[in-house]
């Protein structure tokens, strides 16, 4: 990625609006400090973690939009499959990070344990409160992208070793076959910041009672 686009993905942040807002912030803020405490400046485990956490709300979503497209018996007009492709996008993260940062035997009990709570927690939240659910995957992901941020100067300073990318990033993003950890970063971060504007795209569609559409539709691409 060219230096010149790297500020593209920093750094925008959604004040909330109303109380589901405000509670979602408040939500990820304490997701946020507890990465903190548990992580410190480990950001390419704590990468590893989050991931698996980033990954179940795409999933969850296309989920039950789907089963509600079939109960309405309408077209989706391609939300289903972005939320689909989210989630993958977010394990193709995970499946980078765990070449690089190696978990421990500690770390794969600890994503096992937030999995299965946050799995479970998210599903009832957005089958009760759809627009509240979109609005916290918008604030993870601000938090994401202010992390790569902060992984990057790491990286920038010495602190992390800049290592070469491993293959699976390398065929993903269709990164050079010289590319290094910086280069896989910036990818994410700017996935990441894709995430974070389409999440608080759907919560504002939602809040004004509209159906919202996949990227594709909303581009007025076919397929």
């Amino acid at each position: 990625m060219p230096v010149e686009t790297e500020k593209t993905a920093v750094a925008l942040h959604r004040a909330p609006e109303d109380l589901s807002d405000r509670i979602a912030y408040g939500f990820v803020k304490a997701l946020r400090f507890i990465a903190d405490r548990f992580f410190a400046q480990r950001y390419g485990h704590r990468a590893v973690v989050l991931e698996t956490v980033a990954a179940v709300p795409g999933m969850v979503g296309g989920l039950l939009q789907h089963l509600r497209a079939l109960r309405h018996i309408r077209d989706d007009q391609g939300w289903i499959r972005e939320l689909l492709e989210e989630a993958d996008n977010e394990r193709m993260h995970l499946m980078t990070f765990v070449q690089i940062a190696k978990p421990t035997l500690a770390e794969r009990w600890v994503i096992l344990l937030t999995q299965a709570v946050f799995y479970n927690f998210y599903f009832w939240l957005y089958l009760f409160a759809p627009k509240t659910a979109h609005r916290v995957v918008g604030y993870f992901e601000e938090e994401a992208v202010a992390s790569y941020t902060h992984f990057l100067a790491q990286i920038d300073s010495g602190v992390q070793a800049d290592v070469p990318a491993p293959p699976i990033a390398i065929d993903y993003w269709k990164l050079p076959a010289n590319a290094r950890l910086r280069d896989v970063v910036l990818a994410v971060r700017e996935d990441e910041a894709g995430h974070r504007d389409r999440n608080h795209s759907f919560a504002d569609d939602l809040k004004r009672r509209q159906q919202p559409a996949g990227k594709i539709a909303s581009d007025g691409a076919g397929g």
